[in-house]
């Protein structure tokens, strides 16, 4: 984008978005490969609020906190992967404006994902969607060590970006993607519409929207204006 466009920013910026409750909705899907896990350890799985405040964390560390009974846990995670790579493109939607925010954003800057997701579910999920292209970098949980809210996911897009931390902006909506960016030096920008709590993501950045399309445009206005 040159500085004749219209919100062209005066520096390079950069964009990391998380998944789950920022881009997509797979509720659906993840729900019900927590219930074939636990299913297929005889147990059942617990209710769907207890897992849904959990998303956001690695699958190891929802399960157990969700009190897997049989070790290690990396035979549920397993289970839960056979049945979400079946189901996961069926039953996962784009979140409202999700699209257009993506598309806006590629147009001023440069993009990328940060998930804690599976890195080769999350490429096929955006590719079925036809959002893929627009990304420079995915990295997903087998990528890293430490994931979200170490900064190390964070700084694993930058290097592969070749990106410092400044004009970066971190786009998700639980407080993993927030202390991730506080972490990595990065500006945080919080979103009301997944699965993390309004007030707590209120109270943790200055940056805050209803939805992606909403914090985009901010990002753009900020970095093009300065106000």
């Amino acid at each position: 984008m040159t500085a004749a466009r219209r919100g062209a920013p005066h520096e390079p910026v950069t964009i990391l978005f998380d998944l789950d409750g920022t881009l997509i909705d797979s509720t659906e899907a993840i729900l019900e490969s927590f219930s074939y896990a636990f299913a297929h350890f005889g147990e059942r799985a617990p209710a769907d609020e207890k897992i849904k405040r959990l998303i956001g964390y690695p699958l190891d560390v929802m399960f157990e906190s969700l009190g897997a009974q049989a070790r290690p846990v990396a035979g549920y995670v397993a289970a839960y992967k056979e049945c979400y790579r079946e189901i996961s493109r069926e039953k996962t939607v784009l979140l409202p404006g999700a699209k257009d925010a993506v598309e806006e954003a590629a147009e001023f800057a440069l993009l990328g994902v940060v998930t804690t997701k599976t890195a080769r579910y999350s490429v096929e999920l955006l590719e079925h969607m036809g959002l893929m292209d627009l990304f420079e970098v995915l990295v997903g949980r087998e990528d890293v060590d430490n994931p979200k809210p170490h900064p190390e996911p964070i700084f694993k897009a930058l290097d592969l970006l070749e990106r410092g931390a400044r004009n970066c902006w971190m786009v998700g909506d639980t407080l993993l993607d927030v202390d991730a960016a506080k972490a990595a030096g990065v500006t945080p920008f919080a979103l009301t519409c997944g699965y993390g709590d309004a007030e707590e993501l209120a109270g943790a950045t200055e940056h805050l929207a209803e939805d992606a399309v909403s914090a985009v445009k901010t990002i753009r206005r900020l970095c093009t204006t300065g106000v």
